[in-house]
């Protein structure tokens, strides 16, 4: 499950209902359900800005069916709820440390070193002959 997303309209804090794209092609401005992911090109708009969209003089508005009722999670949504919470409770608990403490990590140590040229971060490794 996401972020709730807001209104792409500056200083605008609302949450967003409605996805608007433009077909620059077809001098159209496309008005539909919020889409399922952000998408670069198109403006997420709420309730309010949706419904006083105005287009330049020429162009055509498509305003898609909006849903009368906000999106509830779905069954996926549910279910991937679920197996969180399952795979979170089957960990076995932390041994030999007392609650509220952190536990002490090993230190970490440095990779093995391998025959090769080193330039920055990358390794040059020569074919094995």
């Amino acid at each position: 499950m996401g972020a709730i997303r807001l209104c792409s309209r500056s200083a605008c804090r609302n949450s967003a209902v409605a996805t608007l794209t433009y077909v620059y092609a077809d001098s159209t401005a496309v008005l539909g359900p919020l889409a399922t992911y952000a998408e670069p090109h198109c403006y997420d708009l709420c309730d309010q800005h949706a419904g006083s969209l105005t287009v330049p003089r020429g162009w055509e508005v498509l305003r898609l069916a909006m849903p009368a009722t906000p999106a509830g999670p779905g069954p996926d949504d549910l279910l991937a709820l679920a197996n969180a919470v399952r795979e979170a409770a089957s960990r076995p608990p932390a041994s030999g440390t007392n609650q509220g403490q952190r536990s002490a990590h090993p230190a970490l140590e440095a990779p093995a070193a391998a025959e090769g040229t080193r330039r920055g971060h990358l390794r040059i490794l020569r074919e094995p002959s």
